[in-house]
């Protein structure tokens, strides 16, 4: 049997949702064979084909709504699916929704992508008769993306900018204008030396984002763009990553930068952390003249962040700042750029970051065009041992002192700073947050931390906030994709229970033993104690060591299950539980090493600890795709130990 897939018009998003549909539905329907024959306008009452288009083109040829309502065609997503036996038509707000729809009806017929690469793909068989799904619906939120984070090969980078879309997500951010230091970590192996390092001048970051970028518009996806970087590459400092070195800085460079302490210097040998002399005018000239010259030389980017130093407590004290807050000065400067860019009729949104320093709002300035502005919130120093809520939230915020910040941690605290920029600005914005930067690695089963990622998934309109970046390392899928999977359907349907989302990735992801492999997962997450691990307890503590002792006993019990999964039919639940043999022996090493140190033994904790470390590092090969190994190293060293690098 052939069938014909008619997508409409060239949007490069429809062409490529037309040439996913055929390969997919040969694949899933071997007997069949799909042609593609581009079309410009939609016929009504075809019987032959499977059309696809946004709403307005499929409207204008007869097709019948209604269709889901969206705010912003062009940000906001929503598809139509209509099709019986192979036949009738799959519909988007916009050229990416359709797209969008194109993995809905292929999830509607069995299709699941539980973690990205080739081998996360779970592909049932079907008969084309049998490709039938009617839905209508537009996603809970409309920033649903991934930034980038931790140590990336290109290809990392790639099958997460494929398996997003797949998922539902329609973002991808790069940060700082190369990324170079993400791209860097790896190929030099930064924390492992038992893989040969490769040289890695900028030039090749460069050309990776290039490629990517590629990716991003074949698809449709928002483009998120830079962020750090503005306080440091306006004055010819480059902003690659967060290692210090020493600069030889001009007089006059200098004196464009932060006093502090008496001292105007690059802020502990960063640049990317250093702070500028907001008060001073050529100064803001600078930075703004910078990202106009930028967004005119990136026409692809959707939303330009402009973001201050990643640095804290390191504001100007000079004369001409010390009595002003830094917000104050960041809606200077976004209000002189709002000008700039119309000036200069470049309609790109620009992100602001309300993070650290900046929580406390503007006294004085306010944005005058809050249209061309979206709002991030960045609560980096929140717990994740408790979601977001609309409740317990203080009334008042803690005063403002200069440089002797002490930054929240209970959600409630953060919200309330959120509050504050919100009492003053109500355009759009979004949630900018670190599950999956940090807090997975203390979490080892990802039971717990993702029972607060839904949840915060589900609170962010009680919030005000219209969405997620997931600030993350890429590789975030040892020892399984539910989190991502958890963020990802949440966030298009807020509506979904947890409960139904993990019985179904369970279900894709380990097969016939999926009850069995989530038990086992919860459990660990049970005995590893996430807000024991957060620090959020003494260090010395009986009852955590007494539950990390038990971890061994667990894994052995259930070592018998992944044994018998080691040569399952279905490759991609096949790399599930070789994934999980992996992290079965990755528990046991790091269990041991932290229950050592549960009972204040510190010289045993640290040479077991060593010992876990070498593991990793002997295993990265084998498991690179799901797990990065360097942001692992330094996150639970750190946090653990004191020890990074």
């Amino acid at each position: 049997m052939t069938l014909t897939i008619r997508p409409i018009g060239d949007a490069a998003p429809i062409q490529f949702a037309a040439a996913e549909l055929r390969q997919y539905l040969e694949r899933i329907c071997p007997d069949a064979s799909c042609a593609v024959e581009p079309a410009e306008r939609y016929v009504a009452g075809d019987e032959a084909a499977l059309w696809l288009g946004t709403f307005d083109v499929l409207a204008a040829g007869g097709a019948q709504g209604p269709w889901p309502e969206v705010a912003d065609p062009a940000m906001d997503d929503a598809l139509a699916i209509e099709v019986q036996a192979g036949i009738g038509f799959i519909g988007g707000a916009n050229p990416r929704s359709v797209l969008l729809g194109v993995y809905r009806l292929l999830t509607e017929c069995g299709c699941r992508w539980i973690r990205p690469g080739a081998d996360g793909e779970v592909l049932p068989r079907r008969e084309l008769g049998d490709i039938t799904a009617g839905v209508r619906e537009a996603a809970s939120y409309r920033h649903r993306g991934i930034c980038i984070e931790g140590a990336v090969s290109y290809e990392n980078v790639a099958d997460m900018i494929d398996w997003a879309p797949k998922v539902g997500m329609n973002a991808y951010f790069f940060q700082f204008r190369e990324s170079y230091t993400f791209f860097e970590r790896w190929y030099t192996h930064r924390g492992n030396p038992t893989l040969e390092a490769e040289p890695f001048p900028v030039e090749r970051a460069r050309e990776f984002i290039r490629r990517a970028e590629d990716e991003i518009a074949q698809r449709g996806l928002l483009y998120h763009a830079v962020g750090h970087g503005w306080t440091c590459e306006p004055l010819g400092v480059p902003g690659l990553s967060w290692d210090a070195r020493s600069y030889d800085l001009s007089d006059e460079t200098r004196q464009l930068l932060a006093e502090v302490a008496g001292v105007r210097d690059i802020w502990q040998g960063i640049p990317l952390n250093t702070n500028l002399c907001y008060g001073n005018p050529e100064v803001r000239r600078l930075i703004i003249e910078d990202i106009a010259g930028y967004l005119e030389q990136h026409p692809g980017v959707d939303l330009l962040h402009f973001w201050l130093a990643d640095g804290s407590n390191n504001q100007c004290e000079c004369p001409l700042c010390r009595d002003t807050r830094p917000s104050d000065f960041y809606v200077m400067m976004l209000n002189e750029l709002d000008c700039l860019l119309a000036e200069r009729g470049i309609g790109s949104k620009v992100v602001f970051l309300v993070y650290v320093d900046l929580l406390w709002p503007p006294e004085r300035e306010r944005i005058a065009n809050p249209d061309r502005f979206v709002l991030m919130f960045a609560p980096i120093t929140r717990s994740y041992t408790e979601p977001f809520a609309a409740e317990d939230v203080p009334e008042e915020l803690p005063p403002y002192h200069r440089n002797q910040l002490v930054f929240p941690k209970d959600v409630g605290a953060n919200v309330a700073f959120l509050r504050g920029w919100q009492q003053q600005f109500e355009g759009d914005s979004f949630d900018f947050d670190y599950h999956y930067m940090w807090d997975h690695f203390l979490d080892p089963g990802y039971h717990g931390m993702t029972r607060t990622l839904w949840a915060d998934m589900r609170n962010l309109k009680e919030i005000g906030l219209d969405g997620l970046i997931s600030c993350q390392v890429q590789r975030a899928f040892f020892p399984s994709g539910l989190g991502m999977t958890v963020m990802a359907r949440t966030l298009w349907d807020d509506s979904l229970a947890l409960e139904e989302i993990t019985r179904d990735y369970y279900a894709s992801a380990f097969g016939e033993d999926a009850d069995q492999a989530g038990s086992y997962l919860a459990s660990l997450s049970r005995l590893f104690d996430p807000p024991y691990l957060r620090g959020e307890r003494p260090d010395a503590d009986a009852e955590a060591a007494e539950r990390l002792d038990q971890v061994p006993a667990l894994i052995d019990t259930f070592q018998p299950l992944i044994e018998a999964n080691h040569n399952h039919p279905d490759p991609a639940v096949r790399a599930s539980w070789r994934y999980l043999a992996y992290h079965a022996d990755y528990c046991r090493l790091l269990a041991r090493s932290l229950a050592s140190r549960a009972r204040g033994n510190r010289e045993a904790a640290e040479a077991q600890w060593g010992e876990f470390v070498a593991y990793v590092q002997q295993i990265e090969p084998a498991v690179q795709s799901v797990l990065d190994v360097f942001e692992c190293v330094q996150t639970l060293g750190g946090r653990l130990f004191g020890i990074r690098g």
